[in-house]
């Protein structure tokens, strides 16, 4: 974290001087730090369910073209495979929108840390070596990014199969080819 970001979670004020003794202060603090972790386990929390309702959605998408394609009614199964597509877009921008936010909380959680008798959340990112060692730990969201862009080849492949292609081509000829 940039210096400027830690002046923003520390007050300068020297310990004891606002607190009437030490201990109310390192009870504070760690009341503080339990708290600020239990937040940062809710928005991993949110991130899990947000994800479990673009996959609904996105696989309730799929199962209604396949319904409709068995029932030889595929006019607008583009149209849905668009939709489709634009919902894993979204899905992507939340996931690294939730993965930039927990990264920022999980810096803070090791400021905080610090500052306290054992820092057990930095000595497991030091431990997995921070994500960079797949053998050892792969972040989750390298492997939850790439789910979105599975559903949009599927989508892909619904609207390559269901857009109306000869139509297109009807209209082309006509308009352009005269």
């Amino acid at each position: 974290m940039t210096d400027s970001s830690k002046r923003t979670l520390w007050h300068d004020v020297s310990e004891g001087t606002v607190y009437p003794a030490n201990d109310k202060w390192h009870s504070h603090l760690l009341d503080q730090y339990k708290l600020y972790v239990e937040m940062a386990d809710r928005i991993s929390q949110r991130r899990t369910s947000a994800n479990t309702y673009f996959l609904s959605v996105n696989s309730a998408i799929l199962a209604f073209a396949g319904y409709l394609t068995s029932k030889d009614s595929t006019d607008y199964l583009w149209l849905m495979a668009i939709a489709g597509i634009l919902l894993c877009v979204l899905w992507f921008n939340i996931i690294t929108s939730y993965r930039d936010l927990n990264t920022a909380k999980w810096e803070v959680v090791q400021q905080i840390e610090e500052r306290l008798p054992i820092s057990p959340y930095a000595a497991e990112w030091d431990a997995v070596e921070r994500g960079r060692n797949p053998r050892l730990y792969r972040p989750l969201s390298h492997i939850e990014r790439v789910v979105p862009w599975i559903f949009v080849g599927l989508h892909l492949v619904v609207f390559a199969k269901a857009f109306p292609w000869g139509s297109l081509f009807a209209w082309f000829n006509t308009a352009v080819c005269r």
